[in-house]
This record gives structure tokens, sequence and C-alpha cells, in this order.
């Protein structure tokens, strides 16, 4: 391995600092987007009885912010209760747009890596061609082995550039796919907390009748 790095030559070194930036990002991400972190199991529930009880004193609501996303989310939404539905609607999305922002940190990060892997990959092998070339104009072609073998080296940057991006392309779109998953479950938790918090539904369940009985026996 270590002949290969110095075979690839000085163009190695931003691939090997690539590498390491991408797997860090990667392991960040798996720790920061699990899904109890996220969305903590029995959260929604929780707040849906909080709400009913109308046990939602500021100290209640601001440790529900600092909880997970999807605390702050139903947070945004008990922030504005007591306003038209269509206004905690619009609090939500927006709330919901900074969640995003936030969960996909370093995510650009890695999508970069995974296009300029390639393209340093790729540059690495033109200075190395164009070394080879150089030398081969100033000494003639001489043993076709050792020219073989200089091509060879010089394609060792195109496949470490490969081998850096396609790992980071492939957990970018992984982790792409995960926040919106997290974004939709996030949305429905907070529009049942909605209806928990609508006038008319409390009211409707307040004034239901009881279910007629059961007749056991015919008359």
């Amino acid at each position: 391995m270590l002949e290969l790095v110095r075979a690839g030559g000085w163009p190695m070194i931003p691939l090997l600092l690539l590498s390491a930036i991408a797997l860090a990002i990667i392991v960040e991400r798996f720790w920061s987007l699990r899904r109890k972190v996220v969305l903590p199991p029995g959260l929604g529930g929780e707040v849906r009885a909080w709400a009913g009880r109308g046990k939602l004193d500021p100290a209640h609501v601001d440790s529900l912010r600092k909880n997970s996303p999807l605390g702050a989310l139903l947070a945004a939404a008990l922030d504005v209760r007591h306003r038209p539905r269509e206004e905690i609607r619009e609090r939500v999305e927006d709330v919901g747009r900074h969640l995003v922002h936030r969960m996909e940190r370093f995510l650009n990060t890695l999508g970069t890596i995974a296009a300029a892997g390639p393209l340093l990959g790729l540059f690495g092998t033109v200075v190395g061609m164009i070394q080879m070339f150089l030398v081969i104009g100033d000494q003639g072609i001489g043993d076709a082995n050792q020219l073989a073998s200089g091509i060879g080296k010089a394609l060792v940057c195109t496949a470490t550039g490969m081998i850096v991006a396609i790992p980071a392309l492939a957990f970018h779109r992984y982790f792409r796919g995960r926040i919106a998953a997290y974004i939709v479950d996030m949305e429905h938790e907070a529009f049942q907390l909605m209806d928990a918090m609508d006038p008319r539904a409390v009211a409707a369940q307040r004034v239901a009748p009881a279910a007629p009985p059961v007749r056991t026996s015919v008359e």
C-alpha cells in the first residue's frame, strides 16, 4: 500500500486528506442521525397528552425544544397554538426547513468530496503522464517494461480518486434519503399535534355521546 502511495506522487496527499475527511463526516452523521436522537420514541404521544391536559407551561415547551429535532418542531407548533391552523402550519414548515438545514450539516462537503475525488485522481494521473513523457523526450523510450510500469503508477491516482469518491457519493445519497424520511415522520407528528390542539376536535371529543349498550337478547 505504501508503495502505491509513493507511486502516485504528491497528488496522493490531497486524496488521502479527502478520504480522512469523508470518513470523519460519515461517522459523525451516523452518530448524529440516529433515529432515537432525531425522533425519540413516544415523544409525539407524550406531547399530545400534555396538550390534551392543558399542561403547556413555558418550561415544558423550552425543555421540549432542546430535546431533539422532533421536539423543536413540536415546540414551534405549541408556541403559536392559539393562532389559526394555517399560521401554525406555516410556522411548522418554516422551522422544518431550518431543521433540514441543520441535519444536512457537512453533507455538502461530502458531496463535494464525491465530485472532486475523481477530478483530483485524474489530475494526478495527468501530472504523472506529463513527467513520464518529459523523461521520454529527454532520454528516449528505453525499456518498454519500464514504460508500462510508469503508466501503471500514474494511473494509481485515478484509482484512488474513484475509491474516495464512490463511498462518499453513496453515503451522501443515503443520508439525504434518511433525512427526507425523518422529515416526513416529523411532519406527521406535528400534524397530529395540530389536530389534538384543534378546539373543534377537543370540544367534539368532550361532548361525544356514550356508545349505546349492546343488546344481548332478542325482544
